[in-house]
């Protein structure tokens, strides 16, 4: 089954409706990242290319086709990709899983139907966009004025590798519900699925030149895009030092900028926290995805009455994680996605011992072949050490303990990032006075990671510029006009 969806997956780039190998002919080859084996090649674009690919999105985005496509013909049409997705599920699910090395299972229970589920959400939006009537007063003449939300045009997404399939649709679902045309860089570690999703918006009816796709390196294809004078908007997801460089390369014509970025994010444990509930959910707060979750929450502070016992229920959850190739049946935690991510992860550890914290459980690499790491626990850090103040994308969790709400709050805002944190406690109103403290775009109380097209995703501080998702994601793909006519 592996070898068939592989054989039969779109390996080209997707350029007004053409598929198209790089103008070059140079190729990068695709890594199974469970057994280190070269599986595909995608074609290595580069600026030509993506200037093709703008010529085409602006021809699209001026076309009647679209342009004047009524709303409701226009939600039609991503309800009709959602379905598509829907149809193709276990396809999806498992070339997500043999690209990124993530289960199947996982990849079937959450990023295929939250990329359904954005689409479907968008989708009700395209005809309830509107503007407001405003009560100009000016010089006491009558006036009729209004606002109106227009498309902000070209948009070029750059996605990333770790959740390719559902952050691709955040983006495109939302630029497309507001009338926007795309052109699309996926992470050149994992561009299957972003080809296949792109093949799938075709034979779903979408108008060729609305969604391109370009395959390639990120300091060659995601520069060129970021640069581009035709481009209207960058969305962007990634590292926080990526991030600040397509900052920089949109200046060029002041193009709009979203960046979900970084985050270290703290999951805060109160004395009168439900245990029984903590030690698995602090866990696959950080574990889950092997840790390559932008949201992980690799920053644990526990109050000190039950420090030792959450400790020893974080370590123990994680040995029982069972690590192995995401297409088997048992799997929880697959590998890291390249011998680079695993290495980085690997150092990060040695540092943490070299720093002088506990290392209770893990911090090894897994296995002879396959870039697996051992879901790893520190115990005994301070802030000081870099495993607790960097991002490292991996399965480490750094514990604080803590003495009071106070404190619990200074460990939780010492970090450049914003993205995210939780809570754990039974006391409702401590749970909302932290939420109302703690610098971060989304709180989770007695949960984690609840992510829904229509809740904003975002971060404060160097996690980022902007929302995904929601209606405030939505209308950042939009431009507000104010139209004022005098009436005689």
């Amino acid at each position: 089954m592996s070898d068939l969806i592989l054989k039969n997956c779109r390996k080209q780039s997707l350029i007004g409706g053409q598929w198209v190998n790089a103008y070059s002919g140079e190729t990068i080859d695709v890594e199974d990242p469970a057994s280190e084996e070269i599986i595909a090649a995608i074609p290595r674009c580069g600026a030509d290319e993506v200037d093709a690919a703008v010529r085409a999105a602006r021809l699209a985005f001026e076309s009647a086709s679209w342009s004047r496509m009524r709303p409701i013909d226009r939600g039609r049409l991503l309800e009709s990709i959602a379905r598509k997705i829907e149809d193709h599920a276990d396809e999806l699910a498992l070339l997500e899983s043999i690209d990124t090395g993530k289960a199947v299972a996982f990849a079937k229970m959450l990023d295929i139907p939250s990329t359904v589920e954005v689409f479907r959400y968008m989708s009700g939006w395209c005809s309830k966009m509107h503007g407001e009537t405003l009560p100009v007063s000016f010089d006491g003449r009558e006036y009729h004025a209004y606002t109106r939300r227009d498309p902000v045009g070209v948009v070029g997404a750059i996605t990333p590798w770790n959740y390719p399939l559902a952050l691709g649709a955040w983006k495109i679902a939302s630029a497309l519900a507001a009338g926007c045309t795309v052109v699309l860089k996926p992470a050149e570690l994992t561009s299957l699925s972003s080809l296949r999703l792109a093949e799938l918006c075709l034979e779903a009816g979408l108008p060729e030149g609305v969604l391109n796709v370009v395959t390639g390196y990120g300091h060659e294809v995601g520069k060129a895009l970021a640069l581009h004078n035709d481009v209207n908007k960058v969305t962007f997801t990634g590292s926080t030092a990526v991030g600040k460089q397509i900052a920089e390369y949109s200046l060029g014509n002041m193009k709009r900028v979203t960046l979900e970025l970084g985050g270290k994010s703290p999951s805060i444990v109160f004395d009168d926290a439900d245990l029984e509930r903590v030690g698995p959910g602090a866990a696959l707060a950080i574990f889950f995805n092997s840790g390559q979750i932008c949201f992980a929450a690799s920053r644990l502070l526990v109050q000190e009455k039950v420090y030792d016992q959450v400790v020893e229920a974080v370590a123990a959850a994680a040995q029982t994680f069972k690590l192995g190739n995401g297409r088997d049946a048992d799997t929880m935690l697959g590998p890291l996605v390249s011998r680079k991510q695993q290495e980085r992860v690997l150092d990060y550890c040695a540092s943490g011992v070299a720093q002088g914290a506990e290392l209770v459980t893990g911090g090894k690499r897994h296995g002879d072949k396959g870039y697996f790491v051992e879901p790893t626990v520190f115990a005994n850090t301070n802030p000081s050490m870099k495993i607790v103040q960097e991002e490292i994308f991996g399965p480490v969790v750094s514990i604080m303990p803590f003495k009071e709400m106070d404190d619990a709050l200074k460990l939780a805002n010492d970090s450049i990032y914003g993205l995210a944190a939780n809570v754990w406690t039974r006391d409702i109103n401590k749970a909302h006075k932290m939420a109302a403290r703690l610098e971060a775009g989304s709180v989770w109380i007695n949960c984690h990671g609840i992510i829904d097209a229509a809740a904003p995703f975002g971060g404060f501080k160097q996690s980022g510029w902007g929302r995904e998702v929601s209606a405030e994601g939505l209308y950042a793909y939009t431009e507000t006009k104010t139209v004022c006519a005098l009436l005689d």
